[in-house]
C-alpha cells in the first residue's frame, strides 16, 4: 500500500479488494438482457461464485437493473436510440425493449438479491447516471468496487468511466462480464487497460484474494 498526504493508496488487487472499503455491483443481470449472451452460462456461473464470496465477507452489493421507459415517455435521445437499436426509420415504429416490471426486466432467479443488498433500476447506460449509486457507496466510505453483468461493452464500460472520474476505483471482473458482440467487448477491455483507471482481474483471483484472511 502506497501512502501519501494520509491517504493509503491501493497498489494491488489485495489491497483494492479490503472488504470494509469494497462493494460489488451485479449489473444487469437480468432475464431479458442475459438471455442475448451467447456464453451467459458461464457469465451467470461466475457472478455467482463472485456474489457468494461477496456474501461471506459481507461486502456490500448493489444490483442494477435496466428498462425502457413508455414511448410516449422517451425524448429525444431514447427515441433516437430505439431507432437505431431496433433497426427502425420512424420513432413511432420503435418500442420499450424491457418494459418495467416486465418478465424481462426481472434479476435471474438463481442471483435473487437478498434483503440487505439494493435494487437499483435505471434507464441510462451508467449505473451511476440517474441513481442513488454514487450517494450510496460514498456514504458508506467504500473506495473500490467489483463490477460483473452485461452487457460489458454497452453498459459496464460507461459505468467504470463515470465512476473512474467520481474518484472511484473500479475493479472489471473479465470473465465475469458478458457481451452481446465478442469484438467490441475486446475493445472495451483494451480501451480500459490503456486508460489505466480500472483493475482488470479475473473471478479466480477475485475469490481467493477476498477468502484470504488478511483481505
Amino acid at each position: 500500500m502506497d501512502r501519501f498526504n494520509d491517504l493509503e493508496i491501493p497498489e494491488t488487487l489485495q489491497e483494492a479488494l479490503a472488504p470494509a472499503a469494497l462493494a460489488f455491483v451485479v449489473y444487469d443481470m437480468q432475464a431479458g438482457i442475459l438471455r442475448q449472451i451467447a456464453d451467459g452460462d458461464r457469465v451467470l456461473a461466475n457472478v455467482l461464485r463472485l456474489l457468494a464470496a461477496a456474501r461471506e465477507r459481507r461486502v456490500r452489493t448493489v444490483f442494477t437493473r435496466h428498462y425502457f421507459m413508455p414511448t410516449e415517455l422517451q425524448g429525444v435521445f431514447q427515441l433516437r436510440q430505439a431507432k437505431v437499436w431496433q433497426g427502425k426509420d420512424r420513432a413511432a415504429d420503435t418500442r420499450p425493449l424491457i418494459p418495467h416490471g416486465s418478465p424481462g426486466f426481472e434479476i435471474v432467479p438463481e442471483l435473487a438479491p437478498r434483503p440487505g443488498e439494493a435494487v437499483l433500476d435505471k434507464i441510462a447506460m451508467s449505473a451511476f447516471a440517474g441513481t442513488p449509486l454514487d450517494l450510496v457507496l460514498r456514504d458508506c466510505g467504500v473506495r473500490a468496487y467489483l463490477i460483473a453483468g452485461v452487457a460489458l461493452e454497452v453498459g459496464i464500460e460507461p459505468t467504470v468511466r463515470h465512476s473512474a472520474d467520481l474518484g472511484y476505483i473500479p475493479i472489471v471482473v473479465r470473465d465475469a462480464c458478458g457481451a452481446g458482440d465478442a469484438a467490441a467487448a475486446d475493445r472495451s477491455l483494451e480501451s480500459l487497460a490503456f486508460a489505466g483507471d480500472a483493475i482488470l482481474t479475473d473471478t479466480d483471483a477475485v475469490v481467493a484474494a477476498l477468502i484470504r484472511p488478511d483481505c
